[in-house]
């Protein structure tokens, strides 16, 4: 894999060029700063270029197909070239901890224990929530997350996010997560575990976990977008540490970018749909994908404190079940791995 990474930009000369962009932001405004930053920014010459790594495969990477389709990261004079990871969004974070990548976007239940363990990769945007579902056969007598308590439910991996997150909520009800038989298989064979009676529940992402229940007929018991979910992130836009302290500038456009590809995403559902569709596997119709993108939160956007606020309270749900350390004070966790990249 080419680990070049072209043209960084001296962040001695951005102060005027920050301080213009700061002055121009009101709570996050995503279309005003970008009319502001590519001018701005276009002025300090040729594009930088930066590489972000995806999972084509998630519904959560649509913002990055936007982003390169309508021009936003041309906007903040950034040239982005995409790296295609096949494999879990951990893999994808230690490129970005590494040097393969500049950024990329990630699950946060995924990524928080092995930054508790030192990679160097900051959060500099949730991107949206809402990816995960837990589904049961129509007639099943498992109607809720309270009656998993001794039953099979199928995950990916027992470290995925979506293990870990309906172990919270088991967590949450009271019973010990332990006490499910969290079993792991891969995910395009859920529909046929679940058929066959070796499991119970199947726990997954999108957009397979969606076509799964509508094509299926089967019922969706849970997602990560209600209760006290319902406004938290669950993907973010990870950046390379370095690149945050030695150049705030560049860091702060792919952010900017990415929040103006989300607005647009959660705006234009159909159009993203259009434009992503063809990197799904498995041929998921336009129509379909337009369908998953309208049940998640892709205008959400949170960045700096409002962000941290949301990873404390993830770093308290992954304490409760044990993914991070007893001892981890949240509060200076979060302040670390959550900087105010907009300033």
């Amino acid at each position: 894999m080419n680990t070049n990474v072209q043209t960084r930009a001296n962040p001695a000369r951005g102060i005027s060029r920050r301080s213009l962009l700061r002055a121009a932001t009101v709570a996050g405004l995503a279309a005003p700063l970008g009319m502001l930053g590519s001018r701005v920014l276009a002025a300090n010459g040729a594009p930088r270029t930066y590489k972000i790594a995806w999972r084509q495969a998630a519904v959560c990477q649509a913002p990055v197909a936007v982003a390169l389709e309508r021009g936003f990261f041309d906007k903040y004079n950034l040239k982005v070239e995409r790296i295609n990871f096949s494999g879990s969004t951990d893999q994808l974070l230690e490129a970005i901890a590494t040097g393969h990548a500049d950024g990329g976007i990630g699950m946060a239940l995924r990524w928080l224990k092995p930054l508790e363990q030192g990679f160097d990769v900051k959060l500099a945007v949730g991107t949206h929530g809402g990816c995960m579902r837990l589904l049961t056969s129509a007639d099943s007598p498992v109607k809720s997350v309270q009656d998993l308590k001794g039953r099979r439910v199928a995950v990916s991996d027992q470290a995925s996010p979506v293990k870990n997150f309906f172990a919270i909520r088991v967590a949450q009800l009271g019973i010990d997560p332990e006490s499910v038989d969290w079993r792991q298989y891969p995910q395009d064979l859920f529909g046929e575990v679940l058929r066959k009676g070796e499991v119970d529940a199947i726990a997954g992402d999108d957009p397979l976990i969606y076509t799964l229940r509508e094509d299926n007929k089967l019922r969706e018991i849970a997602t990560n977008i209600e209760g006290d979910y319902e406004n938290r992130t669950c993907c973010v836009l990870g950046l390379r540490g370095d690149l945050v302290r030695n150049d705030p500038e560049s860091a702060a456009a792919i952010t900017r970018a990415v929040i103006d590809a989300q607005r647009w995403t959660a705006s234009n559902p159909d159009e993203t749909a259009r434009i992503f569709a063809p990197y799904v596997p498995g041929k998921v119709p336009a129509e379909r994908v337009a369908a998953i993108l309208r049940s998640h939160s892709h205008g959400h956007a949170s960045t700096g404190a409002a962000l941290r606020d949301e990873i404390v309270g993830y770093a308290k749900d992954l304490k409760t079940i044990k993914v991070l350390s007893a001892n981890l004070d949240i509060n200076k966790y979060a302040q670390a791995v959550v900087p105010n990249v907009l300033g």
